[in-house]
């Protein structure tokens, strides 16, 4: 007994056709050749993505811990200019239309255990950043103000070493891209 098969769609130019297979996706070979294409091209960009994602991979795991940290540091400062996005410069006291800084007032050489402490960081202009090293006269008396004389009195004093695990680093830096991206949507 010969079956007949269903009209099916071609998959390329969607117009209907009765197969002559049970498997047949295209009406026509110009059609079967165009559709073989597409997914040729289709494998191969699932096989550069798989390949991506492994070279991505790899990356991840040859970093060092300083290279988390250099990122960690990234994010922790991209998440302190927008927390102070609406404020002035903490040393100058002025809005300008320059580069903001996100600067330490005891700086990671002299107390690295402050590096990530949000009180030890706001919003610098480039110029007190940098050109004045801080500006940090100034800044201290801002800070005095801002957030009393007995917290600027604590980050002066001693403080224990900051360790962190690479972990702990990889915590804290999705931690704050997941605040500066939140940050975004709600501006």
């Amino acid at each position: 007994m010969i079956r007949t098969l269903k009209p099916k769609i071609c998959k390329v130019c969607h117009r209907e056709f009765t197969p002559f297979r049970s498997l047949a996706k295209a009406c026509s070979v110009p059609c079967a050749l165009e559709w073989a294409r597409r997914c040729a091209a289709k494998r191969a960009d699932r096989e550069a993505k798989a390949e991506r994602k492994t070279t991505r991979e790899a990356k991840e795991r040859l970093k060092t811990r300083s290279d988390h940290l250099r990122e960690l540091q990234q994010a922790f400062n991209a998440w302190i200019r927008m927390r102070d996005s609406d404020k002035p410069c903490i040393s100058c006291g002025r809005y300008h239309q320059g580069q903001y800084h996100a600067g330490h007032y005891m700086g990671v050489g002299r107390q690295p255990a402050l590096r990530f402490e949000p009180d030890n960081v706001h919003k610098q202009c480039k110029p007190c950043n940098t050109d004045l090293r801080g500006n940090l006269i100034r800044y201290r008396a801002r800070l005095v103000g801002l957030l009393g004389l007995a917290r600027v009195e604590w980050l002066e004093g001693p403080h224990e070493p900051l360790k962190l695990t690479v972990d702990e680093i990889k915590e804290r830096k999705s931690y704050y891209l997941a605040e500066v991206r939140r940050m975004k949507r709600e501006a």
